[in-house]
């Protein structure tokens, strides 16, 4: 396994986190260390704890054992208010987007912005107008959530996340309940305003392999324990046997016949 580089920023790590329900483990001592500025995507097969990693990283929940440091600061320890300190730097979008249905759009996205800013009124509209235009959403204030395309939704549900301007972002499998093409989309809309905004990502996703595209770093969660945090590439050419069973199950022979026309 390639480590992550020693001397960038870390904005997230969590170190040695176990999780237990109802008697079962779930995570068995996660390690995962996240740079500050890049994109890391958790992957791994269906009820392997990727979700429960995420929650731990927002403070939903607290590991057994173990620490979750988000800026150097163990979250799990954290009082009420400090995790809340640490929150205002977050932005969330979830898999369910979790748009407020008898709110209009621009009422969704300027939510955020009512309940943690003392910004006017004028102010708070010009940032819902930047942040549509951004998600190239014009015009679409006044509309309920209902009457827009799910790919539509998604774009509010991260215009709302961007609101603050977070230093980290967490999505929960973006994608789910979306098709090919919209799922490009999506993905080209995170490229571009992560470019533009600056912000980490921390994505857990099942859209392989098309989220490697967006990732710096992909991190395979399988029998409890992170089994490599690599880039695209080296996590496609790994040689730990659940990587490669991944790769192989999720993206076809393909790179492992490649491997052996390599070393002939």
């Amino acid at each position: 396994m390639t480590e992550i580089n020693s001397d960038c920023p870390v904005v997230v790590e969590l170190v040695g986190v176990e999780k237990h329900f109802a008697g079962q483990k779930v995570l068995s001592g996660v390690n995962l260390r996240v740079c500050e500025g890049t994109t890391t995507v958790i992957v791994g097969g269906s009820g392997e704890g990727k979700s429960v990693i995420l929650k731990h990283m927002l403070g939903l929940m607290k590991p057994d054992v173990g620490r979750v440091e988000i800026f150097g600061r163990d979250i799990a320890t954290a009082t009420a208010r400090e995790l809340n300190d640490v929150r205002r730097d977050f932005g969330v979008l979830f898999q369910n987007v979790a748009l407020f249905d008898s709110m209009t759009i621009f009422d969704n996205v300027a939510l955020p912005l009512r309940e943690r800013t003392h910004d006017r009124p004028q102010q708070i509209a010009a940032r819902v107008d930047e942040l549509l235009q951004m998600m190239d959403l014009p015009g679409v204030g006044a509309k309920y959530p209902a009457q827009l395309s799910g790919g539509m939704q998604k774009r509010v549900g991260l215009a709302r996340a961007l609101a603050l301007n977070p230093k980290i972002v967490f999505f929960d499998e973006p994608t789910t309940g979306l098709d090919v093409h919209k799922s490009n989309e999506i993905y080209r809309l995170f490229h571009h305003t992560q470019a533009r905004v600056g912000y980490t990502a921390v994505i857990v996703s099942h859209d392989v392999p098309k989220i490697f595209k967006l990732s710096d770093h992909v991190a395979l969660l399988s029998e409890g324990v992170i089994q490599g945090q690599l880039t695209p590439e080296e996590f496609q050419r790994s040689e730990n046997p659940l990587i490669r069973e991944f790769v192989e199950t999720t993206m076809g022979p393909i790179y492992s016949s490649e491997r052996e026309e390599a070393a002939l």
